[in-house]
């Protein structure tokens, strides 16, 4: 068994900077952690119900109808291209921004945002 080499703590920050990651979405990271689950329980319940519609109507269609109705509930064609949870940013990009936000807090209110900084 290979011995791992030591990183260095600077190489271990960078190596953080890079793999971990933060919510920017703009709301509280507590509250994502009931909204995405209300969220895919919601695609669910639409998609069970939009199921549920289309095997209601089967006594009024033809063969054809049968068998597209059929195809599209065994391949779940409802749930394609649902809602899907937005990427996190890694932890060097949240802070540049918390950076940014925190300089225009300090300054006077005289002083007016550059356009190159937006």
């Amino acid at each position: 068994m290979t011995r791992k080499t030591p990183k260095s703590p600077q190489e271990k920050k960078a190596l953080s900077y890079a793999n971990d990651c933060r919510n920017i979405y703009g709301e509280s990271d507590k509250a994502s952690r009931k909204a995405i689950p209300a969220r895919k329980a919601t695609e669910n319940r639409n998609s069970r119900r939009k199921a549920v519609q289309a095997l209601g109507g089967v006594e009024a269609l033809d063969e054809a109808g049968l068998d597209v109705v059929e195809s599209s509930l065994k391949h779940d064609v409802e749930r394609v291209g649902g809602w899907r949870k937005g990427a996190d940013a890694p932890l060097s990009e949240f802070l540049d921004v918390q950076a940014k936000r925190r300089s225009w807090r300090d300054l006077p209110p005289s002083r007016t945002r550059d356009p190159k900084d937006a």
